[in-house]
């Protein structure tokens, strides 16, 4: 893999890192903000669940040797599931993370394909060259 990916990887991997951290320690009101008020679950619990699986990809982007493919795809359906909550707070208007206008929160979708890109191409599970 080439240093280009492996940087893209390890930087990705450093972001989820901090963003799973971030909701366990200073940043738990913030992402229940994004948490849609549908879901079944008491959001506080939502948010910690998450962080610890946004703690555990990131680890697994940055220490991971083998089966990078699978890493990216995990890491991308996690992206994928939790775009809903970006929804809600888009739809419900719910500020948060400075996003405090419609145009921010709207932009802000755009935002999550290129997070799921980033995971696929920087491990190498997409595109798949075949030999």
């Amino acid at each position: 893999m080439g240093i280009a990916r492996t940087t893209a990887r390890l930087v990705l991997g450093g972001f989820l890192v901090f963003a799973g951290l971030s909701h366990l320690f200073w940043a738990r009101e913030e992402f229940q903000a994004q948490v849609p008020s549908w879901m079944p679950i008491d959001e506080d619990a939502v948010v910690l669940v998450s962080g610890v699986v946004e703690v555990g990809l990131g680890a697994a982007l940055i220490l991971a040797t083998r089966r990078l493919p699978l890493v990216g795809w995990i890491v991308a359906g996690f992206f994928v599931a939790v775009f809903p909550g970006n929804i809600a707070q888009y739809v419900d208007g719910v500020d948060a993370f400075g996003l405090d206008t419609d145009r921010a929160r709207l932009i802000r979708l755009f935002f999550q394909p290129v997070l799921v890109l980033w995971a696929l191409v920087s491990t190498g599970a997409w595109p798949r060259r075949r030999t």
